[in-house]
């Protein structure tokens, strides 16, 4: 009997579509089907973005606020397997793909239900991923896999090129000088391989959908890079103490978000670097075992609320 998916994607490049139609060709090859929702929002997120305009999402972004979704509807009620293909804004996930966690009707179509989630981002995932661990947590979904692609360049590289193609649509070399943003074709191409993974588990009579990760995991499908986690933790939580002052100051949003903007860019392009020198000198050589145990759990699609 062919199995049933739903492929669940939100994408403004065409990226992550991309990587989607990627990862389900072994399935579809299979003869697995495979319906398709694109989630859609009333508000529109432009694409090309101004710098302004991007800034401007991450007060919702970063407390999960939903926004008003346009209908949407799927052939069937059940599904065998739901792929969720998304991106992270702010270090989380994206406004429709956070909208679309919290809406009624979806919560009930994936409800203990298996669910894979992949993404395609800049390098830092891990905060957003926590995030869409506890919404589908909610929503009664099993997440059995994730699977995180990236731009494999240096972060102080990446932080100009993305800023590039957001603001240009372009993804071409800034100035001919710098890398080409996003994820590289090679590893678009990849993501292949881990739908071959995914749909040797689904065509199991009775799949064993806790032993997938780990697999997953070996195939480096999902890799945490301890500098960038370090980076995601700490900022995680500055983020928040910005998103705080907005609040507060709800008739200064504008000018908040101008100076959240140069700190980020000194944040990242000055004092972390610094941040992570000090952290190499005196407390990862005495910090092994848990950072290992946090590497091991940002790995896998267990969610806990502290760890």
């Amino acid at each position: 009997m062919s199995k049933n998916v739903l492929a669940v994607y939100f994408t403004q490049s065409g990226q992550t579509k991309e990587i989607l139609d990627s990862f389900l060709q072994p399935l579809l090859a299979d003869g697995v089907t495979v319906d398709f929702l694109q989630v859609r929002t009333r508000h529109q997120f432009p694409f090309p973005w101004s710098i302004p305009v991007f800034f401007d999402t991450v007060p919702e972004s970063v407390e999960v606020i939903p926004t008003a979704l346009e209908p949407w509807s799927v052939p069937k009620q059940h599904y065998d397997l739901v792929i969720l293909a998304w991106q992270p804004w702010n270090l989380s996930p994206s406004i429709p793909i956070s909208s679309i966690l919290q809406d009624e009707r979806f919560k009930a179509l994936i409800n203990n239900t298996p669910l894979i989630t992949i993404c395609g981002c800049r390098n830092m995932w891990i905060n957003a991923q926590e995030k869409n661990k506890k919404l589908l947590v909610d929503a009664g979904a099993r997440l059995v896999g994730n699977i995180a692609l990236f731009d494999r360049h240096l972060n102080h590289l990446s932080y100009f090129t993305i800023f590039h193609w957001l603001g240009t649509g372009r993804k071409d070399r800034k100035w001919g000088i710098f890398p080409k943003p996003g994820v590289a074709p090679a590893d678009i191409a990849n993501a292949s391989v881990f739908g071959a993974t995914v749909n040797r588990f689904l065509q199991a009579g009775n799949p064993q959908w806790q032993d997938l990760q780990p697999e997953l995991v070996k195939q480096k499908a999902v890799v945490v890079k301890y500098s960038l986690m370090f980076i995601e933790r700490k900022a995680g939580k500055i983020f928040r103490k910005w998103v705080a002052i907005i609040n507060k100051h709800p008739q200064n949003r504008k000018k908040i978000l101008v100076a959240y903007k140069y700190y980020l860019a000194v944040a990242l392009l000055v004092a972390s670097p610094i941040i992570l020198l000090v952290d190499l000198i005196l407390v990862r050589p005495f910090s092994q075992k848990k950072i290992r145990r946090q590497m091991d759990y940002y790995a896998g699609v267990e969610w806990r609320e502290k760890i």
